[in-house]
């Protein structure tokens, strides 16, 4: 046992129970208990936003205490839209509980889940949920869970069936039968006779994979010799601390089956501390270490930065340095699963809030000296969906800066930003339900209202061909009138060249002092070209001119500039040009079809498949797509991919638009 409070992070898919475990973990161990669903939920979810959708939003923390150890769960988000909250957590944590459960549809975001604990190295056992509900049984529920684990999984229990229900359990190590009571610890049977051959296959295969690092354990099986029950308990704990192998365990979150023996697979089987610092590769020796595993702005008594403390002991008042040379000090402590609740220090092992760290970001390690050894935060993803955001009263301006900013230090798997050529303001994030969870936080927590609106596209135009032309300014209105004559020659160039201006005057057809104001009236003109766009890579040849040796002025050569290029435009038209993204798009193989249909359908342009690299039955499809078929893409995406397909894009370059989306902006145009 662990002198040190462990950590345990409560992951797996999108509603697979996670909630519901967490908070029949906390009631097994003498805490809330859970949450009527349509209700307020107890210690899972304390946002407003998390309870107006429904599923978590953010990660919860709870700590409680077991058979006097103590442990905090940290109750992760499932949905791949805010799976980075769970990333932020996992490496700070002891040991994962997998959430899962028997429907193959699910299997996709399991891998996920399976894959970045893989990654991490984080030691995991899996929790098969609604196993009182299951319509398939637990062997072919197993075979369905291991092809997306590359550890093989090892089946700890059986489930008793009456009438087609589970009803307990036998345990496989213990040789023993279990009766499920609703919202309490299991009582012991007698094992059922018509159970004791299929106890003793599985018990067999258990102990089997066992061996497989054990060669006592192995010499036992080979000479028929029954185990000592301690070692096979000594296996399990190392088969789970070495990630050589991943246990099963059956249950029923809502109703708190199972509840009490995974808790008791957690307090002899699960790594400490002093194993999670040196997977982290920390000292055990040196000044007091913690990291950042979730910041959050509760709108009362400022920033709180919930972190776990990863080596010594912090003190109120201490001024701490994060790895990224942010500096603050310690305001005070609060127990995260009780806002209210104060203490007096955190201890090694503990996780705790940390009062206003305002410069401690989370997935930070800080320390009261000096960083060396830390581990670093996972990057956040890449943004897969954005909108423009509109203040709906114009003095919100100055706040909503402000509450972006909290916004984005809570999730940074959001992200802000500014696109001054459309006048635009962009959220961006993971999917629709992230960046509506997002909004719905402006209204509910800074008060602040905002309208969204599909992003706008960053169109050029250029013209489609060479054209001369010639503008004549020539005003009279008492006094010095205004006189300016300019002879131009247009040209496109190629993409990416920009704006080119040469001087071909000669003879002084045109003053040299002018010769600026007809450039400066040349790009002022290509701000806005007939279609409303900015116009770009094309070249002007000033060739000719005229001027009035008093009615001459800059101001008469910039509009005499205007009125050519507005000549040259109308003689020869403009096309108009789009951004085109360079996509990766990486799903499960078996989504290939669709996937490929989804962005032929955008004028997306395939070029090529290719494995995904170290995922197996994955694909990374290469493609060219329209910035503006591209909006809202990850939506049908993740609809085709079980909700795990995902993309990364960047600008590639720019590119003539069809013939009918130039006709199309035309018409716009007029209207406009």
């Amino acid at each position: 046992m662990s002198s040190q409070p462990r950590l345990i992070a409560l992951v797996g898919p999108f509603q697979s129970g996670k909630t519901a475990l967490f908070e029949a973990l906390a009631k097994r161990c003498g805490g809330a208990g859970p949450g009527a669903r349509g209700e307020q939920r107890g210690a899972g979810d304390s946002a407003a936003e998390a309870r107006s959708h429904g599923p978590s939003l953010e990660s919860a923390v709870a700590t409680v205490e077991y058979l006097g150890d103590r442990y905090t769960f940290v109750d992760c988000p499932g949905s791949v839209e805010f799976a980075y909250a769970a990333s932020l957590a996992l490496p700070a944590c002891d040991a994962a509980v997998v959430v899962c459960e028997q429907d193959e549809r699910k299997l996709p975001q399991l891998e996920l889940t399976l894959r970045e604990l893989e990654e991490l190295g984080v030691p995991h056992l899996l929790f098969l949920n609604k196993i009182d509900v299951a319509s398939v049984g637990v062997r072919e529920a197993l075979a369905a869970l291991q092809t997306v684990s590359r550890a093989p999984l090892l089946l700890r229990q059986l489930p008793i069936m009456t009438d087609g229900r589970a009803t307990g359990f036998i345990d496989l190590a213990l040789e023993r039968a279990f009766v499920y009571r609703d919202g309490a610890p299991s009582e012991t049977i007698e094992l059922p006779a018509s159970e004791t051959e299929h106890e003793k296959e599985e018990r067999f295969h258990m102990l089997e994979t066992l061996a497989d690092h054990d060669d006592r354990l192995m010499e036992d099986l080979i000479m028929e010799v029954e185990p000592e029950r301690a070692r096979i308990f000594a296996d399990l704990a190392s088969e789970l601390r070495g990630n050589h192998a991943v246990s099963v365990l059956l249950g029923s979150a809502t109703k708190g089956a199972g509840v009490t023996r995974l808790l008791k697979a957690l307090r002899h089987e699960a790594p400490g501390l002093a194993e999670t610092r040196a997977r982290l590769g920390v000292p055990d020796d040196g000044p007091p270490l913690a990291y950042a595993l979730k910041t959050s702005h509760p709108g009362f008594g400022g920033k709180i930065t919930t972190a776990r403390v990863l080596r010594g002991a912090f003190r109120e008042g201490q001024t701490v340095t994060g790895a990224g040379e942010g500096a603050g000090r310690v305001a005070g402590f609060a127990a995260p699963a009780d806002a209210g609740g104060q203490q007096d220090g955190a201890q090694a092992g503990e996780t705790v809030g940390f009062l206003r760290l305002d410069e401690i970001a989370s997935g930070e390690a800080f320390s009261t000296e000096a960083i060396v050894d830390a581990p670093a935060a996972p990057q956040p993803p890449s943004p897969v969906h954005s909108v423009a955001l509109h203040v709906r009263d114009r003095k919100d301006d100055v706040r909503l800066s402000s509450a972006l900013s909290k916004l984005v230090e809570e999730d940074p798997s959001l992200s802000v930003e500014t696109r001054p050529e459309l006048g635009e303001l962009r959220l961006c994030g993971q999917g629709d339900m992230h960046l509506r969870a997002a909004v719905d936080r402006l209204a509910s927590r800074y008060q602040i209202a905002v309208t969204t609106e599909t992003p706008g596209v960053g169109f050029q135009e250029t013209f489609r061909a060479a054209a001369a032309a010639h503008g004549r300014h020539k005003k009279q209105s008492g006094g010095h009138g205004q006189f300016g004559d300019v002879k131009i020659e247009v040209r496109p160039l190629e993409r990416g060249a920009g704006f080119v201006f040469e001087d071909k005057i000669v003879g002084g057809a045109v003053p040299r002092q002018y010769i600026p104001s007809v450039e400066a009236g040349c790009r002022a003109w290509a701000e806005q070209g007939p279609l409303g766009y900015p116009v770009v890579d094309f070249a002007v040849a000033l060739v000719d001119g005229g001027f009035h040796t008093v009615d001459s002025s800059d101001a008469a050569f910039q509009a005499a500039a205007r009125i050519a290029m507005n000549e040259a435009a109308a003689s020869v038209g403009t096309v108009l040009l789009e951004p085109v993204l360079a996509v990766t798009v990486t799903a499960p193989a078996s989504a290939t079809a669709a996937v490929t249909q989804l962005v032929t359908g955008r004028r997306g342009q395939i070029l090529g498949y290719d494995a995904r690299p170290g995922w197996d039955g994955w694909i990374a499809l290469e493609a060219l797509a329209p910035e503006a078929e591209m909006d809202a893409f990850i939506v049908p995406l993740r609809s085709a991919t079980a909700g795990v397909g995902s993309y990364a894009a960047r600008f590639e370059k720019m590119a003539e638009a069809p013939a009918e989306a130039t006709r199309e902006r035309q018409a716009m145009r007029r209207a406009g």
